[in-house]
């Protein structure tokens, strides 16, 4: 579960002399431990992020006792282990902080490593970096934010499935969609039949992004569903991403109201056409910023306009990650990574015909 994940972290802190170190985005938690919580249930005795300790080659996994059942069999993992604090009570008056910040003092007060300790001090709540201190009578604190986004850019084996399901996940919602775009139907109605398909068939309470909309509103590059009601001769974007036990799909359609006109089915069919151009660009060794000028000035070439966003990016435990396919992004691309691709073409206020 997540070891190679881990091999490499280990690889990354022995490299720069890192002996302890203290993990607090959701993003870097669950990448080395499979963990997937329901991010959109936070609970309200949930006392700060959860957290990964790291020493001795082992990775220690501390979260509230509602939310371990999440973390699997984790504890059962060689280099893994699980500190679960209370958070909700009813014996006595709910202190699921103090009981956080006791069990990480005591978990590092037992530290037999040296030197400074790194930690994602961007993420780790003022609690528990006070705990830290505590623990360890105020060590050297070096940040290790985003230390591990390089390290996640190669997927392995064990990730691609979980992505795989979470874009089957996608097409499942599509389909639903799909199916109840009419004139006289709403965006948020489109959004949660979408929604409703997911949960169905994953079993579980689960987040959903990106965006559902109108081709009429204004500003039709994305947007939350509302109700705004399609119309005869509308099309609507549907940009979802569905999550899969802690990893996140991406994907886009756009559904039309009644049967499109000529102008449509042409423009759609060019967008089509650019998808396939900007998959075929995507080899070891190229950079990325050089794709992404290639694909906007293949839009360009139609005659169409362009789009004012990414060209592409890849996703995982987060929902957008690196490589970005951007004018500015050096990054060469690598064999095992996984690359989203999203030419575009916009009218405001009238329509969007996407990736």
């Amino acid at each position: 579960m997540h070891r190679e994940q881990r091999q490499r972290t280990r690889d990354l802190l022995k490299s720069k002399g890192i002996e302890r170190a203290l993990f607090a985005h959701i993003e870097s938690v669950i990448w080395l431990t499979g963990f997937a919580p329901v991010i959109e249930l936070q609970s309200p005795f949930q006392a700060g992020p959860h957290l990964v300790w790291y020493e001795s080659g082992t990775f220690t996994l501390i979260t509230q006792d509602f939310q371990a059942p999440y973390a699997g069999n984790y504890a059962d993992e060689p280099d893994g282990g699980l500190i679960v604090y209370e958070g909700y009570a009813i014996e006595h008056p709910i202190r699921s902080v103090a009981d956080m910040a006791e069990q990480l003092i005591g978990l590092v007060r037992g530290s037999q490593g040296s030197g400074a300790v790194g930690v994602e001090v961007d993420s780790v709540s003022t609690r528990q970096f006070h705990a830290l201190n505590l623990g360890l009578n105020h060590p050297d604190i070096i940040p290790v934010d985003n230390w591990l986004k390089p390290l996640r850019m190669i997927k392995t084996d064990e990730e691609i499935a979980k992505l795989r399901r979470a874009f089957a996940l996608n097409d499942l919602a599509f389909a639903a969609a799909q199916q109840v775009v009419k004139p006289g139907v709403t965006e948020i109605e489109v959004w949660s039949a979408a929604h409703s398909a997911i949960q169905n068939a994953d079993g579980i309470r689960s987040p959903l992004g990106n965006d559902c909309v109108v081709s009429y509103r204004e500003f039709n590059i994305g947007g939350l569903p509302a109700k705004n009601v399609l119309r005869e001769g509308d099309s609507i974007i549907v940009d979802l991403s569905a999550r899969h036990q802690g990893y996140w799909s991406d994907g886009c359609r756009v559904f039309y109201a009644a049967e499109p006109t000529p102008e449509q089915i042409q423009r759609h069919r060019f967008i089509e056409s650019a998808l396939d151009y900007a998959i075929s660009l995507i080899k070891p060794g190229v950079k990325a910023k050089d794709v992404d000028a290639a694909v906007r000035a293949f839009v360009q070439s139609g005659d169409y306009p362009g789009y004012p966003h990414h060209t592409g990016h890849s996703n995982g435990v987060g929902l957008h990650e690196e490589p970005r396919i951007v004018p500015y992004n050096d990054l060469t691309i690598e064999a095992g990574m996984v690359i989203l691709l999203e030419p575009a073409t916009y009218t405001f206020g009238q329509k969007r015909l996407p990736h």
